[in-house]
């Protein structure tokens, strides 16, 4: 497993590092074909109730799956977007299922 984390125009955060490492390794536990993960955190300046944005793309065989959402807080947007990311996954793991 091989976490990506970038911050754009956000101060790094080794407590958002730690949080979302640990939410990812759940997926790839329960996921093996999961390669990597690339997660981006950024503020929109313009959104001031939200504005807190989470980017994540994973990396497996076939095309990446990629999800993003805005929140008020990062502990939040991760959270989604790997709710969102699950969804997808769980069709992905439909198409690799044996019979």
């Amino acid at each position: 497993m091989s976490v990506n984390i970038r911050y754009i125009n956000v101060d790094i955060s080794e407590t958002l590092n730690t949080f979302t490492e640990e939410k990812l390794s759940k997926l790839f536990n329960r996921y093996e074909f999961l390669i990597g993960a690339t997660v981006r955190f950024k503020q929109d300046e313009n959104n001031h109730t939200k504005g807190k944005i989470c980017d994540i793309e994973l990396s497996l065989p076939g095309p990446r799956i990629f999800a993003t959402s805005d929140e008020a807080q990062y502990e939040v947007a991760v959270r989604e977007t790997i709710s969102d990311l699950e969804r997808q996954l769980k069709k992905r793991k439909e198409i690799y299922k044996t019979y």
